[in-house]
């Protein structure tokens, strides 16, 4: 239920708090203040389910955190939280033993076109890219893996940013001298 005194800003302002406190609570202790936080709002809010799922995730239990992450997509989560939720599902369903299923949602995140995400959105890219590459070597794509990986780092080097890309994609024979 909705307080009057509880307004969006108030309560985004709360649970970076409480995210930013994480490490001074256990797990049950954590996953109680988010739900406290969490019935603040309507039993379907999107963002509340999400904050749900995260700390059942960050607090060691990814099975309780994936039906959430699921309800709070299909509830019509938006932003940077659906970001953020379609990456943690992908990585709870990896650690699950569906390493297939985690790449196909964050290769289709993956091709959402820049100009349809916002900057923090955008921002993502690499994680995407991590949990992406990650998921492919549990598959036994470990080339595939590879190369993203080493793509996802290239621009981030203070030097061998253009040889490191042009080794990403030969290691898929798609560099120059590939198909």
């Amino acid at each position: 239920m909705i307080s009057p005194s509880s307004d969006t800003e108030d309560w985004e302002r709360r649970i970076g708090a409480l995210w930013a406190a994480l490490d001074t609570y256990d797990g049950a202790g954590f996953r109680a203040r988010i739900a406290e936080l969490a019935d603040e709002r309507p039993a379907d809010d999107p963002a509340a389910l999400f904050e749900r799922a995260a700390a059942h995730d960050s607090t060691g239990l990814p099975e309780e955190a994936v039906g959430l992450y699921r309800r709070a997509l299909d509830g019509g989560l938006t932003g940077l939280r659906r970001r953020r939720a379609v990456i943690q599902l992908a990585s709870s369903l990896r650690n699950l033993g569906q390493p297939d299923r985690s790449v196909e949602l964050l290769v289709e995140e993956r091709a959402i076109p820049a100009e349809r995400l916002d900057a923090d959105e955008t921002a993502l890219a690499g994680a995407v890219d991590a949990f992406l590459a990650l998921a492919l070597a549990d598959t036994g794509r470990d080339r595939e893996a590879a190369s993203l990986a080493l793509g996802a780092l290239a621009p981030l080097l203070p030097r061998y940013n253009r040889s490191l890309a042009y080794y990403a994609k030969d290691l898929l024979g798609t560099g120059p001298d590939g198909a």
